[in-house]
């Protein structure tokens, strides 16, 4: 049996998961988010993913971590540079407690729990709660994508392909 802990990067709403099992089957999960307000300056919002995080890690003690890979809409690139310094403290988290980690893409992460990569975030968080066997919705949206991502990592755990180590 191993631990997997899945993470949506995001600077209001951090969604994080945690899946215990093996193979295909999931025998227990939570989930939550770290969240930050926008009255906040940005240096303190990431000391706040950053610290809420560590504290997870260290309470959780995972096997694996999967982060969202990095992405930017073209309309928006301010954003998609908001949300690398976001993965950025993420993937510094994971390193400095000596997890491996794994990087998935969202529409990666559609594909693989949907069928489809272009899927819309409900219908992600439907097929991560059938697969679950969970009758009520996961909230908010940033949680339900770090479940499909813990998901994909325990799904995944036997090929060290995908896995990075710290050095």
């Amino acid at each position: 049996m191993i631990k997997v802990v899945g993470i949506d990067p995001g600077l209001a709403a951090t969604g994080v998961a945690v899946v215990n099992g093996a193979g295909l089957s999931v025998s227990s999960f939570s989930y939550g988010a770290i969240t930050t307000k926008p009255c906040q300056k940005l240096q303190e919002r990431l000391n706040s993913i950053y610290s809420g995080l560590v504290s997870v890690l260290e309470a959780e003690q995972p096997d694996l971590m999967v982060v969202e890979d990095v992405f930017s809409v073209e309309k928006f690139p301010k954003s998609g540079i908001t949300l690398g310094k976001v993965t950025g403290i993420i993937l510094l988290a994971g390193c400095r407690k000596n997890i491996p980690i794994m990087e998935v893409s969202v529409r990666e992460a559609k594909q693989v729990l949907t069928g489809s990569g272009r899927a819309g975030k409900k219908q992600l968080e439907e097929s991560v709660r059938r697969r679950l066997n969970h009758s009520r919705p996961i909230k908010p949206y940033h949680s339900s994508d770090a479940m499909a991502l813990a998901m994909i990592g325990l799904f995944r755990w036997d090929n060290p392909l995908l896995i990075k180590q710290c050095p």
